[in-house]
């Protein structure tokens, strides 16, 4: 299990072309096969990954904040919504995208969630490997495999599962 996150980036940098062709390879085979799979590995790799030690997630993604995540925070952080807004959510000028406006995210403390009770839908769903559709989201979970310890353990994981040695 590599968590060390230096390494994974290294790592990541070095299987781009690989990963590339893992991509198109997924793409063809039976979907149902490969979430049934991931979930099996996700399963089993991601407990031996302590995400708080880790925190690479809130230090470097932009968070999408819908109005149930603004209604959620703000009662968990006792304020009004508009005061939360104002301080923690950039909107787009039609009003509809919202999103973290500080990277890293303004709730991460020691590699934590400050917030964790009340964290917005796409932190609690976030890397996403136990949802079904894994291959309608090839681009995102490799966007993100040199930077989560969890998707890049359960890719490393799925290569070997799947691809024919040599």
């Amino acid at each position: 299990m590599i968590t060390n996150l230096h390494t994974i980036a290294e790592v990541a940098e070095i299987n781009t072309a690989e990963n590339l062709r893992f991509k198109e390879f997924l793409k063809a085979y039976d979907s149902d096969k490969i979430d049934a799979l991931v979930f099996t590995l996700n399963e089993l790799i991601t407990p031996q990954i302590d995400c708080t030690s880790c925190g690479n997630c809130c230090r470097s993604l932009m968070i999408n904040v819908d109005a149930d995540d603004a209604a959620r925070l703000s009662g968990h952080m006792k304020i009004s919504s508009e005061s939360f807004y104002k301080k923690y959510i950039e909107q787009s000028s039609q009003g509809t995208l919202a999103v973290m406006n500080a990277i890293p995210c303004h709730f991460l403390s020691d590699s934590k969630c400050t917030v964790y009770e009340a964290r917005p839908k796409e932190c609690r769903e976030f890397p996403g490997l136990h949802q079904p559709g894994f291959t309608g989201r090839l681009f995102a979970t490799f966007m993100h495999y040199g930077r989560c310890p969890i998707i890049f353990n359960v890719i490393e994981a799925l290569k070997t599962e799947l691809m024919p040695a040599g």
